[in-house]
Order: structure tokens, then sequence, then C-alpha cells
């Protein structure tokens, strides 16, 4: 079916993203799941590691419910992380505390050519399974909120795959991508199948709405952005909208500056993120009316809290009155964030 011989949500974030100025604005929190909660630190400490964690659904399906309960979020967002993917391809991938994702880097053709998008669906089973039982969880606890699967976009996790860790500059993928684009564009490609074939199953265990985290977008030049997060974005919104039909997605083309305005008419996503750098009033302004924008609170609004974080908030209310609009961050919640800041936020997002 088309989206308009679908029957309308009624879950308020799902009226937003499929086009709706619903107000107050349905909202949530990027890495809302996470180490400013203490009861998050308590399930963390049990599973070991953060692969266990993202492995065991009884614990991250617990993990995504928490900040449902604590604060009543519109959207509930998987509890995982961006480079369970390369880990599915049969990339070596582990978590150490205080560095970070440490992957074995690729640094051949042949290394490439191994990665196996065939076998993800089977890899990724447990994370499917987390996906289930949170959309139960909701329907009991929380039936207005609604479910986000995500992945990393292609570009993102080709840097992290190349470059083996975080790094600054990711020098290693941005190089590959001058100098043997067509090589580039196979990793690319095959991440493009494998993303597909992940958030479809996701939407197929219970996800009501998909997002793309490209974090690392705005390191690229507009040429190569161009060609490496939108056109790569736009293969895979067509694969969606064929087999998943009336399932939203939101694209994040974190530090995209101007170039949002080509990714949003692009890219084919239902709804643009904005990262924290990003003028909302200006973002109103250059993407289409009908398409929903989310964001874009600094995190460290929410943890100074009281006037600056009020002040903070109202003005991106303000850009975003009357047009179809998501309450979030411009990036995930840190660490040092007090949770009664983020009451106390939605609180003033209700009074709206």
């Amino acid at each position: 079916m088309e989206r308009s011989e679908l029957p309308a949500p009624a879950k308020p974030l799902l009226r937003a993203l499929t086009g709706e100025a619903v107000w107050p604005p349905p909202a949530w929190l990027m890495r809302q799941a996470g180490r400013y909660l203490p009861e998050y630190r308590d399930i963390r400490a049990r599973a070991g590691d953060f692969i266990t964690l993202c492995t065991t659904p009884e614990l991250a399906a617990e993990v995504t419910l928490q900040p449902i309960r604590r604060f009543g979020m519109e959207g509930a967002i998987l509890f995982s992380d961006i480079l369970m993917v390369p880990w599915a391809l049969g990339q070596p991938l582990r978590f150490a505390e205080g560095e970070g994702p440490l992957l074995e880097p690729l640094r051949s053709a042949e290394a490439i050519a191994a990665l196996n998008p065939s076998a993800i669906v089977e890899r990724v089973a447990p994370i499917l399974e987390t996906v289930a039982r949170v959309r139960a969880g909701l329907a009991t606890e929380a039936p207005r909120t609604t479910l986000i699967g995500f992945a990393g976009g292609c570009f993102t996790v080709a840097c992290y795959m190349l470059e083996g860790r975080g790094s600054k500059e990711f020098a290693a993928a941005r190089g590959l991508a001058y100098a043997d684009p067509a090589l580039f564009g196979r990793l690319i490609r095959t991440l493009q199948e494998a993303t597909v074939e992940y958030l479809v199953a996701q939407v197929e265990a219970g996800a009501e709405a998909l997002m793309l985290f490209d974090s690392w977008a705005g390191m690229l030049s507009p040429g190569q952005f161009r060609r490496w997060v939108i056109e790569p974005t736009a293969s895979i919104t067509r694969a969606l909208r064929r087999r998943c039909p009336g399932v939203p997605l939101i694209g994040f083309p974190r530090l995209a500056g101007p170039l949002l305005a080509d990714y949003a008419a692009r890219a084919g996503v239902d709804a643009t993120a904005m990262d924290t750098a990003m003028d909302p009033r200006w973002a109103a302004q250059a993407v289409p009316p009908g398409m929903a924008l989310q964001g874009n609170l600094d995190p460290l609004a929410l943890v100074a809290g009281g006037a600056a974080l009020e002040a903070e908030a109202r003005s991106i209310l303000a850009a975003m009155r009357g047009r179809p609009y998501v309450f979030n961050l411009g990036h995930g919640i840190v660490p040092q964030t007090p949770p009664e800041h983020v009451t106390a936020l939605m609180r003033l997002l209700r009074s709206a």
C-alpha cells in the first residue's frame, strides 16, 4: 500500500513523522537509555560487557523501556549500537572501557569481499527478539509510545570499519573514497544491502519507525556528501518503501550544515534530524514544510538545567511551531546528565 492508502496513525510520534503538526510535539532523546540512569548502570554491570548487553534480549529490552517508565517519552529507541552491523557481517568487534569500539580494520579488497550480508538476519536474531519484547512491553506499559528501530548510515559505519576505531578525522575512509572510489563503493553497497535487511527485519519484529544515524556525514566535501551520504540513503529508502510501506524513516546527517536542505530533498527520508549546531529557524525554511524535523537541544543545556534549559527549549519550540516536528537533542545524552533535568524538560514540553 502507498502511504495515502494507510489508516492515519494514532500515536503522536507516528503522526508527526507522517506529516502532521502535532502540538505539544512528541519527544524522545538520543541515548535516552544510558549511563546517566542508575537503573541502566545496574543492568550494565550485570551484563559484563557491551556486546553481551546488546545481544541479551531480556536485558536490552529492559534497558530500552527504563526511560519510558521514568519519563514517558513518545518514542522508545531500540537499545543497540550502529556497529552491530559490521559485527553481524563478520568483522571482529569489541568495546574497551575508556576507548570505545575497536574493530579489526578492513585493509584490503579481499577483506571487504569477505563480508557476508546474507547472514546478517541470522546473526542479529537476539536483537530482533529484543525488538519483539520491547513492542510487547510498550503495548502493556506505554501504548502511545512508538518503537524506533535504527541502523548507522553507510558512510559512518564504513568510517569505523576502515579505521578500526573512533577518530577525529577518519582519514582511512575519506582517503579511500578519493583514492579508490570503486573499492569504497563496493563497501558502501555491501552496507546498503546489509542495512536494508537489518531494518526490514526490525520492522517485521515490531519496529514502527526507523532512523539512520550518519554521525560523521559532515566531514565530507559537498560532492562527497552527495555521493556517499545522500545517494546510499536514497537507495536504502527506496528499498524500504517497497518492502515496508508506511513505516517512516528519520535521517540524521550530523553536521551537514546547509547540505541539510539537499539531503531533505533527495534522500527520501520522512523526517530530518538537526544536530546541535543547526539553526532551527533556518532549517524550518530550508526543509519542505510537509517534512518533519527533529532536534536539536544541546545535550549540555540539558546538563545545565534551570533557566538555560528552559530558554533553549522554548527557542526551538518557537522555531518549530506549526510544522511536523519531534523534540529531541542535537546529539546523545551525556553521562553526567541529572535525571531530574530530563523530568523538568518533559514537563516543560507537555506544557508547551
